[in-house]
């Protein structure tokens, strides 16, 4: 009788953190997926590139970090979610790492803004990971919704070099 009540308890802390992720997926924008041809993309990273002193690069390392911001925000709850929300994590961190170090000094405050969400989203997930509940599922959730504002910031600042960088769905 006790491993069924576990098992509800369980059932229910899943299907929670799934409504919340889901619920944080729908909150990023009304698109779901972005068309650009490669020719179109190759002709805004041209044109950025003449506008800007980090060229094309800047425009590139945008689109990294918003392909892997996507990862994050699409994660399945499912047993070892923890382990994929922290490897989507760490790939964000490499992503923004790379784009600041191009950027040269510009978006500082946006950049730092995401890099602390970030930070904030790894103590939530550890959390989540020691512990398991509905505390540090509404925790993650939440830290997921700080970093998903900061990004949409950050990539709304890049924008001035890579138009492309806005119109992403999870920005």
């Amino acid at each position: 009788m006790k491993l069924r009540i576990v098992t509800g308890t369980a059932s229910r802390r899943i299907a929670l953190a799934a409504c919340g992720l889901a619920l944080l997926a729908g909150c990023g924008s009304g698109s779901t997926s972005s068309s650009t041809s490669p020719s179109a993309a190759a002709s805004a990273t041209s044109s950025s590139a003449a506008a800007s002193p980090s060229g094309s690069g800047l425009c590139a390392d945008a689109a990294a970090l918003r392909s892997s911001l996507d990862q994050l925000r699409r994660v399945n709850v499912q047993p070892g979610a923890v382990s994929q929300i922290t490897a989507n994590l760490n790939n964000v961190k490499s992503a923004l790492t790379t784009l600041v170090t191009d950027a040269r000094g510009r978006f500082q405050a946006q950049s730092s803004a995401l890099s602390a969400a970030l930070d904030t989203l790894k103590t939530a997930v550890s959390s989540l990971g020691a512990s398991p509940g509905v505390s540090t599922v509404s925790g993650v959730v939440s830290a997921l919704g700080q970093v998903n504002t900061a990004a949409q910031n950050l990539l709304a600042a890049v924008n001035t070099d890579c138009p492309s960088a806005a119109s992403s769905p999870s920005a």
